[in-house]
């Protein structure tokens, strides 16, 4: 009898870690949320270095300014910042300056970066998982891989298939880490991101560091440093028609 109440008692303990890990992406995206959610920052800046690769081996940097507000919200300047040039995501769509002035008609789009690395841990999960099944990623779909030395969760793909969309996330720290997407006319292109070289920001974290690669090969790297969260911003520098006129000095704001 003993060593019956103590099996059961080995089990019920045991018990959590066994039912521990994730058995679908809706779970997943579910814990992610669960784990920061409160903690998570709501706005961040930073500067970025944006180096992009041509084929015939040559590259060029740019500096650029961002601000986010999460969720669903990003805004970046390119230097120089006199020419009034960027790109805002914003409220599910993405909106073109040139030259100081609107370059396109705003069209719908939703960010998988900001949902993946940010919005997840902030937003309802409900919202979450509707916009990863809009990027065409089987959530009912999960395993695990090494990444880096670590372990994580492989969502939209099975083991060994990297062509296939889907998202990779930290076992321990719950990070998005690496995305994989089809492009193209043919969706044959593979195009992957990576969040690499984490720091903590806030209540959460920064990725210093993002990689792109088309079919394996390295298109653009983001270097991200001046990394500043919790900062109080104006509103307006979210707002399609203040993109232009509004102050784009916040990345020298203290917290």
């Amino acid at each position: 009898m003993k060593i019956l109440l103590l099996s059961l008692t080995l089990f019920l303990i045991a018990m959590p870690v066994l039912a521990g890990d994730p058995k679908s992406g809706d779970e997943l995206i579910a814990a992610m949320h669960k784990k920061y959610d409160g903690k998570w920052y709501k706005t961040l800046t930073f500067k970025q270095v944006t180096t992009n690769f041509d084929p015939d081996g040559t590259s060029k940097e740019s500096i650029w300014y961002e601000a986010l507000s999460a969720p669903g919200r990003l805004r970046i300047d390119f230097e120089p910042l006199d020419k009034r040039e960027g790109i805002l995501f914003a409220d599910g769509m993405i909106y073109s300056y040139q030259g100081g002035k609107l370059a396109r008609p705003g069209r719908a789009f939703v960010h998988p970066l900001l949902v993946l690395g940010f919005d997840v841990y902030v937003q309802p999960v409900e919202k979450t998982i509707e916009q990863i099944k809009g990027m065409g990623i089987d959530i009912s779909v999960i395993h695990q891989e090494k990444w880096m030395g670590k372990t994580v969760y492989v969502v939209g793909a099975k083991e060994g298939d990297l062509n296939a969309p889907q998202f990779w996330v930290t076992k321990g720290d719950l990070l998005f880490v690496r995305l994989i997407q089809l492009g193209g006319k043919d969706k044959k292109v593979v195009q992957e991101t990576q969040f690499n070289k984490y720091v903590k920001a806030g209540g959460g974290w920064v990725a210093a560091e993002v990689i792109f690669n088309v079919n394996g090969k390295t298109a653009t790297t983001e270097a991200y440093s001046e990394i500043q969260t919790g900062t109080s911003l104006d509103a307006g520098l979210w707002d399609p028609e203040k993109f232009l006129t509004i102050d784009r000095t916040y990345y020298k704001k203290a917290r």
